[in-house]
C-alpha cells in the first residue's frame, strides 16, 4: 500500500502549527497505524528529519495514551484504540489526514502529543476510595450486589484515553468524569465519599477549562471501550443529589 499523509507538525505549544504531507510505500494491510507511523519515521531519521512525535506505551489497547484523530475521527475509522486500528481499513493510495486531540484543556505539546494531565487532576481530586483497608480483603469480605459490580466493571473499563472530549463539539470530559464517579459511587467501598467525590471532580472538570455537555453523544460513538451515554445521566443525579445533601 502506498499512502499520502497529512500530518499536524507543531515543534512546541506555543509555536504555529501545519500540516505537513509525506508520502510512505511498503504498508502492508496487517500493520497497525502505529507501526505504519513507526515506519514513516525511520525513514524521516534516515533523511536526517525531526521524526514525528506522537503518544504510545502499551500498544495493546490498555493504557489510553495512543490518541490522535484520524481523517476527522478520534482514534479513527474502527471503534478501538489507535495502536488497535489496522492498515486495511483504509485503501491503497488514500490520503490521511493525522491531528491531535482539539480541546482547550488538552494542550498541544508537539505535533501529536498533547497533555491529558487535566485527566489527572480531576481523578485526583476525587477518584478514589480514601478508607484505609491494609492489606488486600478477602474476596467475599464486603458484599456487592451483582447488578452494583454489573455496573462499576462497566464504568471501570473507561482508560482514560480523551477520545470522548476530542469528539465533543464542546470538549467537554463528561463522560470520562461520569465513569470515574459511576465507577466507584456504585460500589460500597466508595459510600462514605459519594457525595463529595461528585461535587469535587464536577468542579475539578470545570476548573480544568472543559466544556459543557449538550448530549450530542458523540462522545459514546468514539469511546473505544464503550461507556454508555447514560452515564452522565446518573453523574446528573450524583451531582444533584449531594447538593441536596449539601455534601
Amino acid at each position: 500500500m502506498k499512502l499520502t499523509l497529512r500530518i499536524w507538525r507543531q515543534s512546541g505549544p506555543e509555536d504555529p502549527g501545519a500540516l505537513r504531507t509525506y508520502e510512505v510505500d511498503g504498508i502492508t494491510p496487517e500493520m497497525s497505524f502505529l507501526e505504519m507511523l513507526d515506519s514513516l519515521n525511520e525513514e524521516l531519521i534516515e533523511r536526517g528529519e525531526e521524526p514525528v512525535a506522537f503518544d504510545h506505551d502499551c500498544r495493546e489497547g490498555i493504557c489510553g495514551a495512543c490518541g490522535m484523530v484520524i481523517n476527522g475521527e478520534p482514534h479513527g475509522p474502527d471503534r478501538t484504540t489507535t495502536c488497535q486500528l489496522h492498515m486495511r481499513h483504509f485503501e491503497d493510495g488514500a490520503t490521511v489526514d493525522i491531528e491531535p486531540w482539539r480541546a482547550a484543556a488538552f494542550p498541544v505539546v508537539k505535533d501529536l502529543v498533547v497533555d491529558r494531565s487535566s485527566f489527572d487532576r480531576v481523578i485526583g481530586s476525587g477518584g478514589y476510595v480514601t478508607a484505609p483497608t491494609g492489606s488486600a480483603p478477602e474476596a467475599h469480605a464486603t458484599p456487592v450486589p451483582k447488578a452494583a459490580a454489573d455496573v462499576a466493571f462497566e464504568h471501570a473499563e473507561c482508560i482514560g484515553c480523551g477520545a470522548c472530549v476530542a469528539a465533543c463539539p464542546n470538549g467537554s470530559a463528561m463522560l470520562f468524569t461520569s465513569a470515574k464517579v459511576v465507577h466507584l459511587n456504585s460500589l460500597p467501598q466508595g459510600a462514605p465519599e459519594r457525595e463529595t467525590r461528585v461535587l469535587d471532580m464536577v468542579e475539578t472538570m470545570d476548573a480544568e477549562g472543559f466544556g459543557g455537555c449538550t448530549n450530542t453523544g458523540m462522545c459514546t460513538t468514539v469511546c473505544p471501550k464503550g461507556i454508555p451515554l447514560s452515564s452522565i445521566s446518573t453523574l446528573n443525579r450524583e451531582y444533584l443529589r449531594a447538593l441536596r445533601r449539601g455534601a
